[in-house]
């Protein structure tokens, strides 16, 4: 797992109000209780376009990737190696992340299916977040259906932060703008979406 890390270059701005990503403190400092410990990454490529991908159990409902981070697990360790299962995605940098826990809760249908699921009595979720850059000029690397672990997206675009906003499930829109909002000194308002990118290469 160090290895994968190593292809990404950590950095932060001078002046930008983030902690810097080298920093380590304890991994689930500040977690609030009864949310299920999760990352969120927020890829962009060249021109400040944001990843979004459909899920292939909610049909029309667009995400920036995200999953759990387990007992043991460092979240930036956790959010590369999620990154590179379920996007293909290994040549990119750490830019900044956000310093605290961003939480949304589950609807009460969502709620009873996914407690059920993970056998557990979460609210919601507790997200780190981080923004990472792809150091590759082109989509080269994306694949949806790697074999790494099992398909997630049925297909894949570049959007603008407001797209990602618009297009996300009604329980996920705050914590969307939120992180746009934290991020903003790194995305670029004018961004335009991609045509859709299906796993049927």
């Amino acid at each position: 797992m160090l290895k994968e890390a190593l292809a990404f270059r950590a950095y932060n701005s001078t002046g930008f109000p983030l902690r810097r990503s080298g920093v380590t403190e304890k991994k689930m400092d500040g977690l609030p209780p009864g949310y299920r410990p999760n990352f969120g990454v927020c890829l962009i490529n060249s021109d400040n376009q944001v990843f979004v991908a459909s899920r292939l159990n909610v049909p029309g409902a667009w995400q920036m990737p995200q999953g759990a981070i387990e007992d043991d697990e460092e979240p930036k360790l956790a959010a590369i190696k999620k990154l590179r299962e379920e996007t293909g995605v290994v040549s990119a940098e750490i830019i900044a992340e956000v310093p605290n826990w961003l939480t949304y809760d589950f609807p009460p249908t969502v709620k009873a299916k996914v407690n059920r699921l993970w056998g557990g009595e979460w609210h919601g979720q507790a997200q780190k977040w981080f923004l990472m850059r792809l150091t590759k000029d082109n989509d080269s690397e994306i694949n949806l259906a790697n074999g790494e672990a099992d398909t997630e997206f049925a297909e894949w675009k570049w959007a603008s932060p407001e797209e990602v906003i618009e297009q996300a499930v009604d329980y996920k829109r705050p914590q969307y703008e939120e992180v746009m909002k934290t991020f903003e000194p790194y995305l670029n308002e004018s961004g335009i979406s991609a045509k859709c990118k299906s796993t049927k290469w």
